[in-house]
């Protein structure tokens, strides 16, 4: 390509704090007044009290405002461009969000105050628990879970209380090989034991499959709808029953819901927990913009397991009931990331019904978009429909010209656009895993394709040239080994 797509980034050098500034420059300005020595000195320890911090910064307003200026311009995120990370879902984030998330009345409420006090809050709290019932099909949802793998854990620990309180024994849930990787860690964290399912050759979980490992030591099944290949699991209704039948439960990972509210219900087919992301499916921050959510959806037989308290409506009046003498109890200090459940309840009455399918339908179109015109230039393991995310690997450019997943990626970078998630799913050696959401435009998708192509085309004439790669940015090509297993976090002098 003759020009980048998209930034540049700026290339400028910026000092550490430390480095900057003089003695006696300052940023704020106190009054001038008298402190009370004995006053301070019953307040605090004398260990704790000192004269000055040697090496400490002395800085003026603006250098401050500055440094941290230039430093948020060297961030990358969903207000700079497209982040087609796959399985993350890393959306567009309406600004009335935020704007709604800043009323007082939510912003500045306390969490301990008095629930008279806190109509409005827990009134929108129900509501949102309805909503989010609604789309996946569920009885009852808890808002508690901090985030994607907090919900998962909170899965695993209801289906842990549930067998305790039938009087079962059970040690085993099944995890599909496309499933998320962080569902094996909440699974052993609640003490049971990890049975891995190879998927079929279309990259589907099979029922035959299944049906071998499935006993009645089996607590539940893990089953990630979409799977990390981006593909339905057709099979889940059948598999559902499978594992009914031997008293075992269905637990759906729905952070890949993005490609199905509104189109289909979790519950309908079998589902007897499942966690979604709000932060991903319903455009609230993400990662370093977070925290996030993950809120818990259950089915009527496991509602007296759910984390304490819940959201009760008595006529016209909201509280909170503690009584559940079966709970797991509270998994997340007073109700969850409240502020993100605004911003989900914000998105979720401005989009209604339709807008939720529609996003979906886009997001799948998208997607798709994005694979068929790629084709051509990267090797599709599996070719089976897609729906929201589209799985590539450098299968071409690694076996004819020596460029690996890890060289694209970084190429990519020098056209001013981020990267999608690499070498996941495991299932794919040298993946390229990549979501675009429902949120961009046919322009920007046009944009990542051509970056693609023209990175394709280097990867023949130019192998050297992606494999130096980043070379517009600050900081080039990094050692990532030393930087995991050696992290400088501290500054030194």
């Amino acid at each position: 390509m003759e020009k980048s797509v998209g930034t540049t980034h700026l290339v400028s050098e910026e000092p550490l704090l430390f480095d900057i500034g003089s003695d006696g420059r300052t940023g704020v300005h106190f009054p001038d007044v008298k402190t009370d020595e004995k006053s301070l000195k019953r307040s605090l320890p004398a260990s704790m009290i000192r004269e000055s911090v040697e090496g400490f910064p002395e800085i003026s307003q603006p250098e401050l405002v500055r440094h941290f200026t230039r430093l948020s311009q060297w961030n990358y995120g969903v207000d700079s461009g497209m982040y087609p990370l796959g399985s993350c879902t890393m959306k567009y984030n309406p600004k009335v969000n935020e704007t709604v998330a800043a009323l007082p009345g939510f912003a500045q409420a306390h969490p301990q105050q008095p629930e008279a006090l806190s109509q409005g809050a827990l009134r929108l709290m129900h509501q949102l628990e309805a909503c989010l019932s609604e789309i996946t099909g569920m009885d009852r949802v808890t808002l508690q879970p901090s985030a994607g793998a907090h919900g998962e854990l909170t899965a695993m620990m209801m289906i842990r209380a549930y067998f305790k309180d039938r009087g079962e024994k059970r040690s085993k849930v099944i995890i599909p090989d496309t499933a998320h990787g962080t569902n094996p860690a909440s699974v052993s964290m609640c003490g049971f034991t990890a049975v891995s399912v190879k998927s079929g050759p279309c990259g589907l979980l099979e029922p035959e499959a299944v049906r071998e490992v499935m006993n009645e030591d089996v607590a539940a099944i893990m089953i990630t709808n979409p799977n990390t290949l981006g593909i339905f699991e057709c099979n889940a209704g059948e598999i559902a029953g499978i594992v009914h039948d031997s008293g075992g439960l269905v637990y759906f990972d729905g952070a890949n819901l993005n490609a199905l509210m509104g189109i289909v219900r979790f519950g309908d087919i079998g589902c007897d927990l499942a966690h979604m992301n709000l932060h991903k499916t319903f455009s609230t921050p993400h990662g370093g913009g977070g925290p996030g959510a993950g809120p818990l959806a259950v089915q009527e037989s496991l509602v007296p397991f759910l984390p304490v308290p819940l959201v009760e409506k008595e006529g016209e009046v909201f509280r909170l009931d503690y009584d559940l003498p079966r709970s797991i109890g509270k998994v997340r200090s007073f109700y969850g990331n409240f502020l993100v459940c605004v911003r989900a309840y914000a998105y979720i009455l401005a989009m209604g019904g339709a807008g939720l399918k529609r996003a979906s339908v886009t997001a799948v179109a998208n997607a798709n978009y994005i694979r068929s015109k790629l084709l051509k230039y990267f090797h599709l393991p599996y070719e089976t429909p897609s729906l929201h995310e589209c799985v590539f690997n450098d299968k071409i450019q690694h076996q004819q010209h020596g460029v690996t997943t890890l060289d694209i990626a970084k190429r990519l970078i020098d056209y001013g656009i981020h990267p999608p998630t690499i070498y996941f799913p495991l299932v794919v050696d040298g993946a390229l895993m990549i979501e675009p959401t429902e949120t961009e435009s046919r322009q920007t998708l046009d944009q990542f394709i051509e970056a693609m192509k023209a990175i394709a085309e280097e990867a023949a004439s130019s192998p050297e040239l992606l494999k130096q790669a980043p070379t517009r940015t600050r900081i080039t090509r990094v050692d990532e080994v030393a930087a995991a297993r050696k992290p400088i976090l501290r500054w030194l002098q």
